[in-house]
């Protein structure tokens, strides 16, 4: 008798937390500058790639506007949420803008406070 064993498949479903958000960018110049700026942060990965850049940070990652007006060597409040949303393809955590930033949270919990979100259960 003969048993056989299925390999396991490494596109397995996996339901554990990642602790991970990002985002990924148009490859183009203010993309480039954004990415730039994204590769100061201790906790981010910038991942170039041929179309895109793709942009992974560990639990939370804040993209600061000033300071990708500065790298651009813009005026202060050049770049902003809609700059933002035009350079950006897709993006996974919870998002959320604010008038000098816009901020990514691995964690929906993490974001509660910025969405009024009670996380007290009720009876």
């Amino acid at each position: 008798m003969t048993t056989t064993q299925t390999a396991a498949s490494r596109f397995a479903a996996n339901s554990t937390a990642s602790n991970m958000c990002g985002f990924t960018l148009m490859n183009s110049q203010v993309g480039e500058v954004i990415a730039e700026v994204m590769r100061t942060k201790d906790n981010v990965t910038v991942t170039p790639l041929p179309s895109m850049i793709r942009v992974d940070a560990r639990s939370r990652v804040d993209v600061v506007y000033s300071e990708i007006d500065e790298a651009a060597g813009e005026e202060d409040g050049w770049f902003d949420q809609a700059e933002f949303e035009e350079s950006m393809s897709t993006h996974y955590g919870r998002m959320i803008h604010l008038d000098d930033r816009t901020i990514l949270f691995a964690n929906p919990e993490d974001a509660a406070e910025y969405l009024d979100f009670d996380l007290r259960p009720v009876d």
